[in-house]
């Protein structure tokens, strides 16, 4: 049953994938730390959308939570010389989603998708649903199939 873009963009497309509840706490924990405590998920399977600034373009980076995002890596795997995050009302304007459910998932605007080499290999990973306290698990083939997502070495 689709509830949110994301999860119809998945049910179109007929990939499988588990949907994730937790209770969102305002509490200022980072939003995937807080869906790893909340779920009890490892930290290397649970992924971060982070939508960055690389060149004139906005992209977006898929990192797992136990690692950090290296920018110049990014912007090395896009072809540009530099690459910051984006402003959070420029990445919800351009995504269509609030701070702590972004997705490459179903986004308003498609941005082209870079994902950390680390989870390529993974049974599933765990992303926004497009809600804050809402996940998905899929593949991470199915997940660069559907976003049309390249694996790169982008943390460190």
């Amino acid at each position: 049953m689709s509830i949110s873009p994301a999860t119809r963009a998945l049910d179109q497309a007929g990939v499988p994938y588990v949907l994730r509840h937790y209770e969102h706490h305002a509490d200022g924990l980072p939003y995937g730390e807080e869906a790893v405590r909340e779920t009890g998920l490892p930290a290397e399977i649970v992924v971060k959308s982070l939508v960055v600034a690389a060149g004139p373009a906005l992209v977006f980076a898929l990192v797992p939570v136990s690692a950090r995002l290296n920018l110049k890596a990014l912007a090395r795997a896009v072809g540009q010389k530099k690459a910051r995050l984006a402003e959070p009302t420029d990445a919800e304007r351009a995504t269509g989603y609030i701070m702590g459910g972004i997705t490459p998932l179903g986004s308003r605007t498609p941005l082209d998708v870079v994902i950390d080499d680390s989870v390529r290999g993974r049974e599933s990973v765990v992303v926004s649903a497009g809600r804050r306290g809402m996940n998905v698990e899929l593949s991470p083939t199915d997940l660069a199939q559907l976003t049309g997502a390249r694996f790169a070495p982008i943390t460190g």
